[in-house]
């Protein structure tokens, strides 16, 4: 009845339109005092613990090196870079657009800031390279999708924290199945582009390939400096945010010199607006939390789950088509705020790790991403091609099926997810 109750209020508040935070507090603070028998000062308590979780500290300044990310000109140097590579290949404006994607979120951890930044310039060239308008807009909003798997990923992030996982796995975890991503769609491309004959362009000899690699190895060099300093000890994740967040202002600033002083605290600003709104989430997150666990709906939910003698690849089946529901109508890290603190404690008492349940998690919401009716990349895409939404979905949607692929693959071995902390022994 209690965990009724408190489903029942949330997801209603969310329906009819109640940002996702206030639905939150409100379905937390109604059932605490209808059902609980603490008092609301521990749920105020719980609220402003948020600010004392150490790992959350990278949530601001990851978002503020994204923002000197985007807001220079590092993704046009990327771009050139991924053209130099593949671009001579049929259908290589599309791959590089690709490619340029999978370096943009290595460096930003942000899915519509990857659209933003790599669609403002590809779609048009796509288009005026030969390319339909619909098919530059589906590649470029599902390869958008890469920026919350590949490290460093702000979803990840806030999973870490709520599980107390170490990120700096989830990082490493990100890599390899974000190259089978990309990977996929590539193939995908090299398909579409024999059977429509797309155009290729001019290959690049290889002085132009160096001379593209010098440009963009500035911006390249901070995943680097991420996990190169994770992996070798240098610092935890938390503190290469901030490294990472001093490093993109300074190449933004005084490499590229695409942003004057003048337009720093714009940046700033803006960081500062997205991190108080992501973080007012967060602290209501922490405690919806908070009550499920007082209330201990999570050990009646993991009971009744075992109790059902579901097999691990059952459980798995139906957590994968539970989170791509939630995905259709709630952002990533709205999803992964909720849902966890109830699928985490059944995933363990299953067996299943949980570096890999956080990259299975963070697989669904890409695929949430680019689903209507409140797909992101699909509201973002449909700006930057200057195409209805109706269109961008339609245009999105044959890309499902690789995802899907993906996820399967990603969902039953876990090898994809593991390998890589296994073997640095992080």
């Amino acid at each position: 009845m209690t965990a009724a109750f408190l489903l029942l209020v949330l997801f209603v508040l969310l329906l009819i339109g109640v940002p996702v935070a206030i639905s939150l507090g409100f379905a937390s603070i109604t059932t605490m005092l209808l059902f609980g028998n603490q008092s609301l000062l521990s749920l105020a308590q719980k609220f402003f613990h948020t600010m004392h979780v150490y790992p959350l500290l990278a949530v601001p300044f990851f978002i503020l090196a994204g923002g000197f990310m985007t807001t220079g000109g590092v993704a046009k140097r990327m771009i050139d870079f991924a053209n130099a590579i593949v671009g001579h290949y049929r259908g290589g404006l599309a791959m590089a657009a690709l490619l340029a994607s999978s370096f943009f979120a290595a460096v930003s951890g942000s899915a519509p800031a990857t659209v933003v930044a790599v669609g403002s310039v590809m779609i048009v060239g796509m288009v005026n390279s030969g390319y339909s308008k619909s098919f530059s807009a589906g590649v470029i909003c599902n390869a958008g999708t890469l920026g919350i798997l590949i490290p460093p990923s702000l979803v990840m992030v806030v999973y870490g924290a709520i599980t107390e996982s170490s990120i700096g796995k989830l990082f490493i975890a990100g890599i390899v199945p974000g190259m089978v991503m990309t990977i996929a769609m590539m193939a995908t491309i090299m398909i579409i582009a024999k059977r429509q004959d797309l155009p290729r362009q001019p290959k690049a000899d290889f002085g132009e390939v160096v001379k593209s690699f010098k440009e963009a190895s500035w911006g390249l060099m901070l995943i680097v400096i991420i996990l190169g300093g994770i992996y070798a000890g240098l610092f935890t994740p938390t503190e290469a945010a901030a490294v990472s967040a001093v490093y993109a202002f300074f190449i933004a600033v005084f490499v590229y010199k695409d942003i004057g002083f003048k337009q720093v605290p714009t940046v700033l600003v803006d960081a500062a607006k997205i991190t108080v709104m992501l973080m007012f989430i967060i602290a209501n997150a922490f405690m919806f939390a908070f009550v499920l666990t007082t209330l201990q709906i999570p050990q009646m939910a993991s009971e009744f789950i075992v109790g059902l003698g579901l097999p691990v690849w059952g459980f798995l089946l139906v957590l994968n088509l539970m989170l791509l529901a939630a995905g259709n109508f709630m952002e990533p890290t709205s999803v992964v705020l909720i849902l966890t603190p109830i699928i985490f404690p059944i995933a363990m008492e299953m067996g299943i790790d949980p570096i890999h349940l956080g990259v299975l998690m963070v697989v669904n919401m890409q695929i949430g991403l680019v689903t209507p009716p409140v797909g992101l990349n699909l509201f973002v895409t449909a700006g930057v091609a200057k195409m209805s939404l109706d269109d961008t979905v339609r245009a999105s949607l044959p890309w499902l099926g690789v995802l899907l692929i993906v996820l399967m693959l990603i969902t039953y071995i876990p090898w994809f997810s593991l390998v890589l902390p296994n073997a640095v022994g992080l």
